[in-house]
């Protein structure tokens, strides 16, 4: 773990123009840090697995000035998006006594929720980015697959991982995306063209339904009868299709270790892992299929609209004993689709009252999209529900 020597040095070596100059951050510990265990929060993967150097995105923030402070809480391999670890223990929420922070990139969220750092670096997978920011009312960025910056992070599965981080506020979003992904694309003179779907056009009885849509109707449309239909048909099978391929690239990933280490993982992770290996080859390709047909579908959509709204999850943040195999499958239910389609998404806070929260996706086309500064710059904003 960094010290505090480490940090100050760090910060007083950033150059004096650096956009990040002075903003200490928090990594998910996915990420290498010279000389520091990658634990990937598990209990053996620091012993069986040396590191050499850092990741591109440690480099990349020190380059432009930000300055370590520490690994954060994960789901074990993430491999989930509640925040439970059997080996290092769940993570709370920092607000709301009872409840969990969401993950897979559960620290990463709580801490910055909790004032401790302006931001930290998390990845998202099948929403490890867009879930802890909706349950700890954050703004989230998720970044794309195969970029430079997840590319050398531990892999739960290469066709989906990718990186990403949290803040607490617009502003720093703004800069972060700025810093990170680069400028946006040209705007035009009118503002994007976008739509959003209801938490019930998805699942019904969702508890953000209603929060959700009356923040989303300030900036976008609700969806056409035609696109809604379009959109949820090419979805039918994405949950699916994403445990599918997910898994069986986690299966081959954790092959060489299974056996010897089995006393070590989380039983319910090693199950999961273990039994993706038992996987039919046409299952897999038929998944790919689907992955496929979704990207096209979305091809289609960014033909006519900039960008889709939806939430990022059907429910508040869980307790303990909420977190079941059945809610998993309800956020899937959201996270999916922007999982096999690819795509970037920024998530914004929405307040539910009583302290909850919940969390809005823009899915947009590219990285550097001038949607995601437009929707961070509209005045209709609510201020984070962590801040108030």
């Amino acid at each position: 773990m960094p010290s505090a020597v480490h940090l100050a040095g760090e910060l007083a070596a950033a150059s004096a123009d650096a956009p990040l100059r002075g903003l200490p951050y928090l990594l998910k510990d996915l990420f290498d840090v010279a000389g520091v265990p990658t634990h990937a929060g598990s209990a053996f993967l620091g012993r069986v697995r040396p590191v050499e150097r850092d990741s591109r995105i440690v480099t990349e923030l020190r380059a432009r000035g930000a300055a370590l402070a520490g690994k954060t809480h994960l789901v074990e391999f993430a491999a989930g998006l509640t925040g439970e670890n059997r080996t290092f223990g769940d993570c709370p929420h920092p607000h709301l006594a009872g409840r969990l922070a969401g993950g897979s990139s559960s620290g990463s969220a709580a801490l910055v929720a909790a004032g401790v750092v302006p931001f930290a670096i998390g990845t998202d997978t099948g929403g490890s980015v867009r879930v802890p920011a909706a349950f700890c009312g954050l703004f989230g960025y998720r970044g794309v697959p195969g970029d430079a910056l997840i590319a050398d992070a531990f892999p739960l599965s290469p066709t989906c991982d990718t990186a990403g981080w949290f803040t607490a506020h617009a502003s720093d979003m703004r800069e972060l995306l700025t810093a990170l992904v680069g400028a946006e694309t040209k705007r035009s003179s009118s503002a994007p063209r976008g739509v959003f779907l209801r938490a019930d056009e998805l699942l019904p009885r969702s508890p953000v339904n209603d929060a959700c849509a009356h923040a989303a109707a300030k900036f976008a449309a609700p969806a056409d009868v035609l696109t809604r239909d379009t959109l949820l048909a090419s979805w039918r099978d994405a949950v699916d299709a994403y445990v599918t391929v997910v898994m069986s690239e986690a299966h081959a990933i954790h092959a060489p270790w299974l056996a010897v280490e089995k006393a070590h993982y989380d039983p319910v992770i090693w199950q999961r892992f273990s039994d993706a290996g038992k996987i039919p080859a046409e299952k897999i390709t038929a998944a790919r299929v689907t992955f496929q047909r979704v990207r096209e579908t979305f091809a289609e959509f960014f033909q006519v609209h900039d960008f889709l709204v939806l939430p990022s999850a059907p429910m508040p943040a869980l307790t303990k004993t909420e977190c079941t195999p059945d809610a998993r499958r309800a956020i899937l239910t959201f996270t999916a689709p922007a999982s096999l389609g690819g795509l970037p998404c920024l998530t914004i806070p929405v307040a539910l009252g009583d302290g909850l929260t919940g969390g809005l996706q823009i899915l947009a086309r590219e990285p550097n999209s001038a949607v995601f500064r437009w929707v961070l710059a509209n005045g209709s904003l609510e201020e984070p529900a962590c801040r108030r």
